[in-house]
């Protein structure tokens, strides 16, 4: 505990009034001293506030020591689920110290646990929390932009914090993990889009040309689009933005651009502008790029209803002429959406389980495994039916299966349509194989009509910013396709969602015998048309008897870890070499005879022995605890919380003749999350425990060195922990990608646009999810040891390192990218750069690219901070 008892000084002014403050001054700080003594923050706290309200000279000398009663207040309110009181004592204290980066940084860090807290609101634990001081009625109620406020305000503290201390590492590992959400990376790809670009600002300035002069530009971002239409001539620009962030932003980039005179931008949702309340009267024209990869996913149709309803001049209707400027207008204009059935190992390996055995554990039928992207006919249901991908770059490429498609047309300049979309019932297609393979996915894409001339395409075939949609085709029994078969689907727009639900295999030797069997039934003659008809087919081929079966929604990285064969094979090769160790030996028996008969043997021998207890605290669904259990006389306890990642696990454990009451659920035995790693029994220690070192998305994670310590200390003699040590890995690259992906290039891409400066203040040196097999890059260099991170014996690490490497090929340099190598002892490792990896990869992008030279040796230094990794290029 700090230890600094101010003296108090007295004013140049004396007097009694002076001199009784000053007691008071006095004896607050010596209750408050009494307090911490005795541990009891809360009262200390208190007795701080007073002392600084009266004598806020006393600032600097009671710093430290206020700092420290505030953060270890804020952990029991925290502890008591008093997240309101908590973040009081922040704003209390900010008041105090504005400018105290330390404080700053504590308050964003609370205020994003608060915002994923809410964005995990399914989570019965976090209930318990929020209702503490909300109502559960209140909580669910919460909207996302809301939610999105919380994240928003952090990241505000985050970077405050930076400002004020730039080495403030804590700060700047915060704020660059925030910034990913912040400003998302899109922003960057889109603004260094020139031709998208070049043809929104031709077809504004087409538009103001023609007379319409008053605009709205719905979701401003960096507030380019509104900066088109002034420089094209609009008298008067309107602009609204969510985000407090971006509209901060915007603000900055319209006052460098010289145009805050003509530009007014409003920090509010368009569904909540009003007339002449925000804008003095209706505009002729709205502008927007609020589309999604699935055209509807940022509620565009939602706010088009509403703009044409109050903010919108009426549309122009057929023989009616005139200027432009007495009709109202949306660019863009239409949307024409495509589709394409596509067979892609890698949608594949991350929707679907495509193994039957996992390392000697069998998957029953019974448990049905589930990626979140399916589009369900739930009206409850709120989970994008959807996800994205750069299709024309997707490791493994991908094959059609199917010509491509029309989905729907929408116009957006029709209100009636627009009306219509959300209640309109879906409607049946029905699509025939030209080729032959594995139905994995529905591809999507659409052509963006902004009017009669410009359009821009998503297609995977265009060099655009955009990504595709794709909807992983999911529980059906064969998903092999050939010509002549038929791909059917229903396609709607539901809940502002594009939504391909359905989809199904017809087969065409099925299709003759149905049809034939069905020739004399009514109902044939009442479905009316062919789709219709193929529809009903597919029913009747896919339908099959009920069974009871659990459904187990896995994301995507864990259906894909499922899939890592080579993954739980190496744990199982791993823990059985520990189990076997720590077992009483039977002499001149060979290690190997040793491991089978602890497999085979002591599972159902009787013994008094304690069994051995392993723990896994990976994040997520894991089977790693039921491979262990099948090891021997293992206790095994799994770290998984969902109830049904829970009964799929118990279902399992029965398949495989594992009595389901062996595996314990750990976090059942807790009360608190953060005290997951303790002892098993008071008396006993763990044999093996699991960490999560690497993040899916190729980072470290965070506080692992911290865990690894903790996890020391509760080894029995002998026990490991998994993995042993991490290798970090890295290559030089020059990578054109990477660079457009961290920052706007200068103002070429933006048409003359001064905004590279501040959208680059949300650039962060580490890209993380990346795909090495398949990211546009040339190595410049062979791969490298960067890092060796250490969990069981610490004494081997360093948290900065200078690496030399030798450059193979003359280039630019841009990038380094790095990956690890898991070596859960000396001899099984598991590289996260591997072709079955479920984890990516990432990179660190250099601020300014270097020339380099074959033959030349740089130097590397690596500084490893939490879970934040530094890479310094040294000529």
């Amino acid at each position: 505990m700090p230890n600094s008892r101010p003296r108090s000084r007295r004013s140049a002014g004396g007097g009694a009034g002076t001199a009784g403050r000053d007691r008071l001054v006095a004896q607050s700080l010596q209750s408050a001293e009494h307090c911490l003594g005795d541990q009891d923050f809360g009262t200390a706290y208190a007795h701080y506030l007073l002392v600084l309200s009266l004598a806020p000279e006393l600032k600097e000398d009671v710093k430290e020591t206020f700092q420290y009663t505030l953060f270890k207040w804020a952990e029991e309110l925290h502890a008591l689920n008093r997240i309101q009181d908590l973040l009081g004592c922040y704003e209390q204290a900010l008041e105090l110290f504005p400018d105290d980066e330390v404080i700053c940084n504590s308050m964003g860090e609370h205020l994003f646990r608060f915002f994923q807290h809410l964005l995990d609101g399914a989570s019965k634990r976090t209930c318990a929390i929020m209702s503490m001081w909300m109502s559960e009625d209140n909580f669910w109620e919460f909207s996302p932009s809301i939610k999105m406020g919380f994240r928003d305000e952090a990241a505000g503290y985050f970077h405050k914090a930076v400002k004020l201390n730039p080495d403030f590492n804590d700060a700047k590992e915060n704020f660059y993990r925030v910034a990913n959400w912040l400003v998302e990376r899109w922003h960057f790809i889109m603004l260094n889009d020139t031709k998208r670009n070049e043809i929104y600002n031709a077809a504004i300035q087409k538009a103001v040309r023609l007379g319409s002069k008053t605009v709205l530009d719905i979701g401003a971002g960096t507030g380019i689009l509104s900066m088109f239409a002034k420089k094209a001539g609009a008298h008067s620009v309107y602009a609204c933005e969510l985000s407090k962030t971006m509209y901060e932003l915007a603000c900055d980039v319209v006052a460098a651009n010289k145009m805050e005179d003509g530009i007014r931008l409003l920090h509010m949702k368009s569904l909540d502008l009003e007339i002449p309340k925000h804008i003095p009267e209706r505009v002729s024209l709205v502008v927007t790029e609020t589309v999604d990869a699935g055209v509807f996913g940022e509620g565009i149709v939602e706010s088009l209803i509403h703009a044409w309803e109050h903010l919108l001049l009426q549309p122009q209707t057929k023989g009616e002429s005139g200027s432009w400027g007495k009709y109202g207008k949306v660019i863009p204009a239409s949307a024409v959406i495509s589709g394409m059935a596509v067979e892609c190992a890698e949608i594949r390996r991350h929707h679907r389980v495509s193994a039957k055995d996992i390392a000697g554990i069998h998957l029953p039928t019974n448990v049905r495994f589930q990626s979140p992207a399916y589009a369900s006919v739930d009206p409850e249901e709120t989970v994008e039916p959807y996800t994205t991908e750069k299709m024309s770059g997707i490791p493994g490429g991908y094959r059609p299966l199917t010509e491509c498609f029309q989905i729907m047309k929408v116009d957006f300049n029709n209100l009636q349509e627009l009306k219509s979309l959300a209640t309109r019932k879906p409607h049946s297609l029905s699509v025939p194989a030209v080729k032959e393979g594995t139905l994995d996915a529905i591809m999507v894409w659409f052509v963006l009509q902004l009017d009669d001339e410009h359009s821009l395409s998503t297609s995977p075939s265009e060099e655009t910013c955009w990504e595709q949609a794709v909807y992983p085709v999911q529980a059906l029994e064969d998903y092999w396709i050939q010509p002549g078969d038929q791909v059917t689907m229903e396609a709607s727009c539901h809940d502002c969602y594009l939504r391909i639900q359905g989809i199904s295999i017809l087969h065409l030797e099925h299709e003759m015998e149905v049809i034939k069997s069905f020739t004399k039934s009514k109902d044939l003659l009442s479905l009316g048309n062919e789709a219709e008809l193929c529809s009903a087919l597919a029913n009747l081929q896919t339908s099959r008897p009920e069974a009871l079966e659990q459904t187990c929604v896995l994301e995507p990285t864990e259906i894909a870890l499922l899939n890592n064969i080579p993954y739980h094979e190496g744990f199982r090769t791993a823990m059985r070499k520990v189990l076997s160790s720590l077992a009483p030996e039977t002499p001149s028996q060979p290690m190997e005879a040793h491991c089978q008969d602890m497999e085979t043997n002591l599972e159902s021998a009787p013994s008094t022995s304690d069994p051995f207890y392993v723990l896994d605290v990976s994040e997520g669904f894991s089977l790693l605890p039921i491979l262990a259990g099948t090891l021997g006389q293992v206790q095994p306890y799994s770290s998984v919380e969902k109830d049904q990642h829970c009964i799929a696990l118990d279902l399992i454990s029965e398949a495989n003749h594992f009595p389901k009451e062996t595996l314990e659920f750990w976090l059942r035995h807790i009360e608190d999350e953060a005290a997951v790693l303790q002892r098993p029994k008071s008396d006993k220690l763990w044999s093996i425990i699991i960490l999560d070192v690497i993040e899916p998305s190729g980072l470290i994670q965070q506080e692992i060195m911290e865990k690894a310590a903790i996890s020391r200390c509760l080894l029995q003699s002998g026990g490991k922990i998994f993995p042993q040590y991490v290798l970090m890995f890295g290559m030089l690259v020059e990578s054109q990608t990477l660079v457009e992906e961290s920052a706007v290039q200068g103002t070429e891409h933006t048409l003359g646009l001064n905004i590279a400066p501040f959208i680059n203040q949300f650039q962060v040196p580490i890209r993380v999810c990346l795909d090495l097999s398949s990211l546009p890059c040339i190595p410049l260099s062979q791969p490298v040891e960067l890092l060796r991170l250490d969990l069981m014996t610490p004494y081997l690490n360093t948290s900065n390192r200078e690496v030399k490497v030798r450059v193979c090929r003359s280039g630019r340099l841009t990038a380094v990218p790095f990956w690890f190598h898991l070596c859960l002892d000396d001899e099984v490792r598991l590289d996260t750069s591997g072709e079955a990896s479920h984890w990516k990869q990432a990179a660190v992008v250099l601020d300014n690219p270097i020339q380099v030279q074959a033959g030349e040796e740089l130097v590397l230094s690596v500084e490893h901070h939490k879970s934040n990794i530094s890479i310094t290029v040294k000529q």
